[in-house]
């Protein structure tokens, strides 16, 4: 089983190739930079395409209509967090 610390890599990995984020090196993210807007620039797009990949990906379903998705989405390190929790 993978550390937190490989999810976070793989989750920043998964985000600069599903979204083709060019110019941007997975490893130069900060985990804590947040997804959308000022930090990393995502938008709601992004985030059903982030989705759809992490479920593809994690083996889980994102609910779009879970009220904690604004947590789950805020950076790489809490969305590393809810796939630990739900990992298949």
């Amino acid at each position: 089983m993978p550390n937190k610390e490989s999810i976070e890599i793989e989750i920043a990995k998964l985000i600069v190739e599903t979204l083709c984020l060019e110019g941007i090196n997975p490893s130069d993210i900060d985990f804590d930079k947040p997804l959308f807007y000022d930090g990393l620039g995502l938008d709601s797009i992004d985030s059903l395409e982030l989705s759809i990949a992490l479920s593809s990906q994690y083996g889980f379903q994102l609910k779009s209509d879970n009220p904690n998705n604004k947590e789950i989405f805020s950076s790489i390190r809490s969305l590393a967090k809810h796939v630990k929790l739900n990992q298949a």
